[in-house]
């Protein structure tokens, strides 16, 4: 059997130099252009639907939300494992599927039954959410944000309307969760013994405030020829904005004769520029500031991933001017980067072993080249099996 193997390779001799010629070349290109990541995918597939409900604490969560989103989605085809987790105003339930189902398909079947069941909800739920798909350790980067001269509330604007949306153009980018986020808000804090002094309700001041930052529809104006569309524009910019807003029974709508003395947001309340109250912070290098998690979708290489992550920074230093972006903080890239470096290495020292113990024990040059030829070939021919 090897005699009559070597006989047709030696009669063969310039197809088979050929293909190895050919093998060389898909191998390295193969490997050049394979993804690498610390861990394959190992996950089944699985969806998960995240409801917010502001203000629920977890029991309600858990009887109002969570219930009612399980006893839907039992018996979705393929699904194995339904689980659920209710916490202070969030409720998320994971369904995964049998390995190997098809990750769309499943998505469609979740969100028919997740389209019939959202009516049902509380009115305090805001609509449910299917999340992204992610692969199995989902998180490729960790990226966080700091200053010393900008706030808390401007960097989340930033990280928010500039930062995330081009992260998220990024190929293989599924999602990009922002921590210790400080959303700005118009707050009107209010104070009893200024509503009992001036005669005004807590009910007045919420109906005040709902339709002074409200968005009407503007109608339109018929003309000869054509229709011109009325756009409403509200006034209120700023805090002293929506603080000069007339509150009170009847205003608006009694006539101008029969209203009291017009009285201010600010003679009941104090207006201010703030944000909602925090569930988490953001500790960048000892001090505060945003952390954002950069998730990959399953198909998403984690190198190719970084390197385009790293670069969308790049372009976007010039916006970014007075704040610190630290992209290191969790990076699996750099461990692949290490290992492959470790193995190219370790490859090159074991050649010039080889090549040192053929020309010392086999002094034979032709022996030596076939062995050299040999080994390299066999090494090309496994990475291309393996990718």
């Amino acid at each position: 059997m090897m005699r009559a193997l070597i006989g047709t390779s030696l009669r063969l001799r310039l197809p088979i130099v050929a293909l190895a010629v050919i093998l060389l070349v898909v191998g390295v290109r193969s490997t050049s252009e394979a993804p690498f990541d610390v861990f394959p995918e190992f996950a089944p597939p699985l969806v998960e639907i995240q409801t917010e409900a502001p203000g629920l604490s977890s029991s309600d969560v858990e009887a109002l939300i969570s219930v009612p989103l399980e006893a839907a989605m039992n018996g979705v085809p393929g699904l194995t494992v339904l689980r659920s987790k209710s916490v202070l105003g969030l409720s998320s339930v994971v369904l995964i599927f049998e390995t190997g189902t098809e990750r769309i398909p499943a998505r469609q079947l979740v969100q028919e039954r997740l389209a019939r069941v959202a009516p049902t909800l509380p009115a305090a739920a805001r609509p449910p959410v299917i999340l992204s798909p992610l692969s199995s350790l989902s998180r490729v980067m960790k990226i966080g944000m700091s200053s010393a001269t900008v706030s808390q509330v401007d960097l989340t604007t930033l990280a928010r309307w500039t930062v995330r949306p081009r992260l998220m153009a990024v190929p293989g980018v599924a999602n990009v969760a922002i921590w210790g986020q400080r959303d700005r808000q118009l707050q009107v804090l209010v104070d009893p013994d200024r509503l009992r002094a001036n005669g005004v309700t807590l009910q007045d001041v919420v109906t005040s405030t709902r339709d002074a930052v409200s968005v009407a529809a503007g109608g339109f104006i018929e003309g000869p020829n054509q229709r011109l569309a009325v756009t409403h524009t509200s006034p209120v910019k700023t805090a002293a904005d929506l603080g000069l807003m007339a509150i009170g029974p009847g205003v608006g709508t009694a006539p101008r004769s029969a209203l009291p003395t017009v009285r201010r947001l600010t003679d009941v309340a104090d207006v201010v520029e703030g944000f909602q109250p925090p569930i988490g912070d953001g500790v960048i290098n000892g001090g505060p500031g945003l952390l954002l998690i950069v998730e990959k979708q399953p198909e998403g290489n984690t190198l190719q991933v970084t390197r385009d992550v790293e670069a969308a920074l790049a372009a976007l230093r010039p916006a970014l001017q007075g704040v610190d972006v630290d992209s290191t903080i969790f990076r699996p890239a750099t461990f692949i980067e290490m290992s492959l470096a470790n193995l190219n290495r370790a490859l090159l020292i074991g050649c010039v072993l080889v090549v040192l113990v053929l020309a010392v024990f086999l002094w034979d040059w032709r022996t030596a080249a076939i062995s050299l030829t040999a080994l390299p070939l066999s090494l090309v021919a496994a990475a291309v099996v393996l990718a």
